[in-house]
């Protein structure tokens, strides 16, 4: 009979452990929309004409950083492109996303710190989606301006393909992210979505309808940005 009960048990673990990383999945999606409303309502927050002119954003909620070695950082979220091929339309159904790399310079101590990055280029969200990118090597990245007045015209962020942002302890500042890699992680979104499903194809074929918990998120950028002002709509 013990042997039954543990059967059972066992048949009933492995059948809950797809829905439980779905859930895991589904958390991340919801707490990335809850990052970027919180972000788009502090005083200085990211520039409107800033944001206008993203292709792409990533937001990666409550990254760790550890110490192995010369120290690193771990982080898991979502990244929602402008949806066609020229990025001109309503904001995508989101695609699962990893950031990982070196100490970046998370000064304060262990806290977890979320981050959003803006992807302002074509370029940089097609490398992205098809493979492991270094940020400042791969493709060029710098810290985003800060303020709703603040100008997006300055070199370094006219230069740059990724503009990066970080909050901890309730702080809000441009950061940059160079040396760390940042990739489509499509084993969480198989998990998400639960079956195999490409970056590329959530974000350009929309192969999948966004779930619930992006709901959100997405009503976030449509709200604060609608439409793609970048030359061309694409960046």
């Amino acid at each position: 009979m013990k042997n039954g009960w543990l059967g059972v048990g066992l048949l009933v673990a492995v059948i809950s452990l797809p829905a439980f990383a779905q859930e895991k999945e589904q958390d991340r999606v919801a707490n990335s929309g809850k990052v970027m409303q919180e972000i788009m309502n502090v005083p200085d927050d990211i520039p409107q004409g800033v944001l206008d002119k993203a292709d792409c954003v990533v937001v990666l909620p409550s990254v760790l950083k550890f110490a192995i070695g010369i120290g690193g950082s771990y982080g898991r979220g979502v990244m929602t492109c402008r949806g066609g091929k020229d990025f001109k339309g309503a904001w995508s159904a989101p695609t699962m996303m990893a950031l990982e790399g070196g100490s970046f310079g998370l000064q304060l101590g262990g806290q977890a710190t979320d981050f959003v990055l803006l992807l302002m280029s074509p370029r940089s969200a097609e490398n992205i989606l098809a493979s492991k990118v270094k940020l400042g090597g791969d493709v060029s990245a710098a810290a985003g301006p800060v303020g709703r007045t603040a100008s997006a015209e300055t070199d370094a962020t006219m230069r740059a393909e990724i503009l990066s942002y970080s909050r901890a302890r309730g702080l809000f500042a441009g950061v940059s992210l160079s040396g760390s890699t940042l990739r489509a992680d499509n084993d969480a979104n198989k998990k998400l979505y639960g079956k195999q499903v490409s970056a590329q194809d959530i974000v350009f074929k929309h192969a999948v309808a966004a779930p619930a918990s992006a709901k959100l998120l997405l009503a976030t950028l449509n709200k604060k940005s609608p439409k793609n002002m970048s030359n061309g709509g694409g960046g």
